[in-house]
């Protein structure tokens, strides 16, 4: 082959034809620390903001940088990372933050998303559909025709809220099927009812300070909420 061929057959395969050339590599991420979920307990919005934006912020921006590829390829579509601003609080501090996955490149709130982040206690990493989002209805009549598949599907640890501002929630063991029917119905005919399943990680738990060893966690959560995901359209 001529070396105008093989030049030519380089670019339609998109190879380099120097093979030294390294691609950059991911940054590595460190995981969170005990210092990061102290951060809700700083009395004052503006020192708490502070800390928040200095300590926490840059960790989810790079969550958000490095999963994204990962779960628009799950999802079949583009996702779009959004870390939240808090841009407007004037007089409480957040008791919590995150960042979104959502498909709209604008916003999140109104669209079926995943979520990881931190209250004072815990992280979380989870499927939601909350009180803005407009196929809230559209995942109850899903998830309803599926419940069974549902209950099978969701491991018992997994948590599940009707509020995205409270830390707590009910274990998917102990919802039960009535409870989860109950969760569904709220849902379909009260304004403020939301929808949140996921993976609760105390705040002492090793793995979190394992930062490579969580993302995998974090995919492999995403990938057993899918089918939620799914549901909401």
């Amino acid at each position: 082959m001529t070396p105008s061929k093989v030049h030519q057959t380089l670019q339609t395969l998109h190879i380099s034809e120097t093979p030294q050339e390294k691609q950059p590599q991911e940054a590595l991420f460190a995981g969170f620390t005990q210092e990061d979920f102290d951060v809700f307990t700083i009395p004052g919005l503006e020192p708490r903001m502070e800390a928040l934006i200095r300590l926490v912020r840059p960790k989810l921006n790079l969550l958000g940088e490095r999963l994204s590829p990962e779960l628009s390829v799950l999802c079949g579509e583009e996702m779009f990372p959004h870390v939240a601003k808090h841009a407007r609080r004037t007089i409480n501090p957040p008791n919590d933050t995150w960042v979104a996955f959502a498909h709209n490149k604008r916003g999140y709130k109104a669209h079926p998303h995943f979520q990881i982040g931190l209250f004072e206690s815990h992280l979380f990493i989870q499927f939601a559909v909350i009180y803005e989002c407009k196929n809230k209805s559209i995942f109850a009549d899903h998830a309803q025709n599926k419940l069974k598949e549902i209950i099978d599907l969701v491991p018992s640890h997994y948590v599940w809220s009707s509020d995205h501002m409270i830390p707590e929630g009910t274990r998917h063991g102990d919802l039960g099927k009535q409870g989860l029917e109950t969760l569904l119905a709220r849902l379909k005919t009260v304004k403020a009812a939301e929808a949140l399943c996921g993976l609760q990680l105390d705040r002492n738990d090793p793995l979190l300070r394992d930062g490579e060893r969580l993302i995998r966690t974090i995919e492999q959560t995403f990938q057993t909420l899918l089918p939620l995901y799914r549901m909401a359209f």
